[in-house]
């Protein structure tokens, strides 16, 4: 790839972007668009790295509903090291009792880095606020989740296969003084049938506020697959922008 385009592929994908729009006062919809990148060009070789994230979303009072996308794409010295691809709609239905919720999922995943040709996960669970105030929130919830995966395990042998996953994830969202935001989700989903077999996720934020529309950011987000005996780790950095309307 010529040096310009690498340096345009740079300027595009370096800075996310992130428009929301609130409709009325019991029905907010939002949008979301994020695009982050890296390159690295020596001697010895080129290494860049591409990450794009879109969301939709529905809230209301008694219920809220997301559909999201990410792709993450990357070469090193022309061979290809990530293509990783997530679609996912979730929905939680809130109840009468304080601070408790339902929730539901499906997540469709394909990834070269952690050797998915196919997988699909769908369940649902409940979930408990342990703090919600405006500048803290913590959350805790559990559910089953069903597996459906196609994967390529370390030894070059295909795996299919089906199972059910315990889904527990922690949330917390620390906001400081309306200028520093900290946020972060963990997944562990182990098999029912098998401790060994596991799913981890963890997707970390720490952003600054430079104004109402525009904030500095960075990300880190590590996966492991137990079963295919690999991970990935993804570390990006850039601006936000917001946009109510």
């Amino acid at each position: 790839m010529p040096v310009k385009s690498l340096y345009l592929l740079f300027l595009l994908y370096f800075v996310p972007f992130n428009i929301s729009a609130q409709f009325s006062d019991s029905t907010h919809y939002s949008v979301n668009y994020a695009t982050t990148g890296s390159i690295n060009k020596t001697n010895d070789g080129n290494t860049y790295l591409l990450n794009n994230a879109a969301k939709f979303g529905i809230k209301k009072k008694a219920f809220n509903l997301n559909f999201s996308n990410t792709w993450v794409y990357g070469k090193q010295d022309r061979q290809l090291t990530n293509n990783d691809f997530s679609s996912a709609l979730d929905f939680n239905l809130y109840s009468s009792l304080p601070h408790f919720f339902y929730w539901g999922l499906a997540n469709y995943n394909t990834s070269k880095s952690l050797m998915i040709n196919n997988q699909l996960l769908a369940g649902a669970g409940v979930a408990y606020s342990i703090y919600d105030r405006k500048n803290v929130y913590v959350n805790i919830s559990d559910g089953v989740l069903f597996d459906s995966s196609d994967l390529m395990l370390a030894d070059g042998v295909q795996d299919v296969y089906q199972t059910y996953r315990n889904s527990l994830r922690l949330v917390f969202k620390v906001t400081i003084k309306e200028f520093i935001v900290i946020n972060n989700s963990t997944f562990f989903q182990p098999s029912l049938k098998k401790w060994e077999d596991y799913n981890f996720r963890s997707d970390s934020g720490l952003s600054f506020k430079v104004s109402k529309w525009l904030s500095l950011t960075t990300a880190l987000n590590y996966n492991r697959v137990s079963r295919t005996d690999r991970e990935n780790l993804l570390f990006t950095y850039g601006l936000s922008f917001e946009k109510f309307f």
